[in-house]
């Protein structure tokens, strides 16, 4: 039988419109069942989950192993400080032991682009990047989608505004390309020194100004500062100054749709991309609802994923 679904999930530039809309259809299902009581189910008993993280994850990596026994699949966490790879062992060889494991899927970050493109083709186990250099973060992508459906029903047409250190950002590069492929009018929102190289390629209006740029938007989401994706002195100015001109607060945001919602992948950085009344303001703000919709997207990827895998 044909898979009907990739046998990774690497990134959101090559996922068709079928795909992304298999893994957001399904993704109802479990966002359903993670309001039941008993929250657990069969789907996936006897498989392998590795976590694989080389940078600092909460959210991504606990909703990874959430999502995982949640479909009754076995979930090892690495302790990647604490593993071979301190003593020399190639990434390569590590990740080669753990196929040798007869793993099923091993979810993988790492600080470099395309470490997991490069992973996929030797080993057996679904591969999903959970987030590679500056390139993509797929998963956040697709709960953000999903999140952004259960509000507006529809991308099509949606004028949606990423806001902050887009250059560096793996969710906003995975969102553009998404919501480009569903018809959104996707703008970003960055000073000079934020803007990414590839602007031209990324198929997007850019603004240097947040109040030019947040004009009648139906969503905005907010983007931290990765400092540690940068150059030294490559950010240049303080945080206060660059909350002064480019943090979301309820000011800037009124220019915005009245009905738009706020949204952000976290870590929050409160009065620097965001202020701390508008993250939490319950008119306007969806985050804490994308991270529990996330552990229902990881789940309908993992069931796409895996559930087709000969036993």
């Amino acid at each position: 039988m044909a898979r009907k679904f990739p046998k990774h999930l690497l990134d959101t530039e090559r996922l068709t419109i079928a795909e992304i809309s298999a893994v957001l259809n399904l993704a109802k299902k479990y966002a359903k069942q993670n309001r039941n009581k008993n929250k657990t189910i069969n789907k996936l008993h006897g498989k392998t989950l590795v976590n694989l993280f080389f940078e600092p994850s909460t959210r991504t990596r606990t909703s990874f192993e959430i999502a995982a026994k949640r479909l009754s699949a076995d979930v090892v966490n690495v302790a990647v400080d604490q593993s071979s790879n301190k003593k020399g062992e190639t990434l390569l060889d590590m990740v080669m032991a753990f196929n040798a494991m007869q793993v099923d899927a091993i979810v993988i970050r790492h600080s470099e682009s395309g470490v997991p493109q490069f992973l996929a083709p030797q080993v057996d186990a679904a591969i999903i990047n959970a987030g590679d250099g500056t390139h993509e973060h797929p998963t956040q992508a697709l709960l953000d989608a999903f999140t952004i459906l259960r509000h507006k029903k529809t991308l099509k047409n949606l004028k949606i505004a990423i806001c902050g250190d887009v250059q560096h950002s793996r969710v906003a590069h995975s969102n553009i390309h998404l919501l480009n492929k569903f018809g959104a009018k996707v703008r970003i929102i960055s000073p000079p020194y934020f803007m990414p190289k590839d602007l031209d390629k990324l198929g997007v209006e850019a603004f240097d100004n947040m109040k030019e740029g947040l004009r009648d938007v139906d969503v905005v989401m907010t983007l931290r500062i990765q400092l540690e994706r940068m150059n030294e002195g490559e950010f240049a100015v303080s945080f206060k100054e660059y909350y002064q001109h480019y943090g979301l607060d309820h000011k800037k945001l009124a220019v915005a749709k009245p009905n738009v919602i706020v949204m952000d992948p976290g870590p929050i950085n409160r009065d620097v991309q965001i202020s701390s009344e508008l993250a939490d303001d319950p008119k306007f703000s969806v985050v804490r609802e994308q991270i529990e919709l996330g552990v229902a997207v990881r789940m309908a990827c993992l069931d796409l994923l895996l559930s087709e895998k000969k036993n």
